[in-house]
């Protein structure tokens, strides 16, 4: 819409539906940022101690019966048993598998579990549980409290929180970690496909690849991540405390 003298006008919300349908959802999105920032706060309160902690994502189609069950359950249990909490998505499948491991193992058994329209409940496997309605503040707290990222096979899901993972290191809006990729016959393909077309294209940069690490055995999975912490320590910088009040 432009004014007479040909500048554009831009209409505001009250210019589209009356006052008090304007009032009624002002109200409305006031208490959803509320809802919001209470989900941030009882995340920071339930998980500023579980350090340090890995996050394990993968499918939550995944069946108990499925190798790749026991192969989470297996690399929860390793990464307890070596002083890692482990921290899921708190539902069936992988997610399970990652907390059946840990809660079997000497280290916390966290679940980060969403509400969905197809409910999901928490697994019988935690020893934290932290619920959240919304996205946002729930995929902050998987970046927040991890020092390393395990993804296991997965769909739409598993990929947007790898792909979210790796947006934040790339970024530098996360402090650096490991990103392991367990699966190579699931996982080659996408890597491949990296290099071959978002490096080939120079839309990435040459060291990004790098970034993800594809390791199928259980022990070296655990290794590459004490390796990373190694060289560098499990203590965050200054600068990667205020990396993470940006997330």
């Amino acid at each position: 819409m432009k004014t007479a003298n040909n500048t554009k006008r831009i209409p505001g919300f009250g210019d589209v539906v009356s006052a008090e349908h304007t009032t009624s959802v002002k109200a409305r999105e006031s208490w959803h940022v509320l809802g919001i920032m209470s989900e941030f706060v009882e995340a920071a309160e339930r998980l500023k101690d579980i350090r340090p902690a890995v996050s394990i994502f993968g499918s939550a189609r995944t069946k108990t019966d499925d190798p790749l069950y026991a192969l989470t359950e297996d690399i929860a249990r390793r990464l307890s048993d070596a002083g890692f909490s482990v921290i899921s998505g708190g539902g069936p499948g992988i997610m399970e598998a990652a907390n059946k491991g840990a809660f079997a193992g000497a280290s916390l058994s966290v679940g980060l579990n969403i509400e969905l329209p197809f409910e999901q409940h928490d697994n019988p496997y935690l020893d934290v549980s932290v619920q959240f309605r919304h996205f946002f503040p729930r995929k902050v707290a998987f970046v927040k409290y991890t020092s390393a990222y395990v993804v296991m096979p997965g769909g739409f899901g598993t990929l947007d929180e790898l792909f979210e993972a790796l947006t934040l290191v790339q970024t530098g809006k996360s402090r650096s970690m490991p990103i392991i990729l367990v699966d190579s016959a699931y996982w080659s393909g996408l890597v491949a496909w990296i290099k071959e077309q978002t490096l080939a294209r120079k839309l990435i940069s040459p060291g990004d690849p790098d970034l993800l690490q594809i390791i199928d055995d259980p022990a070296k999975v655990v290794d590459a991540i004490f390796d990373f912490y190694q060289r560098r320590g499990f203590a965050d910088s200054a600068g990667e405390r205020e990396q993470l009040l940006k997330l």
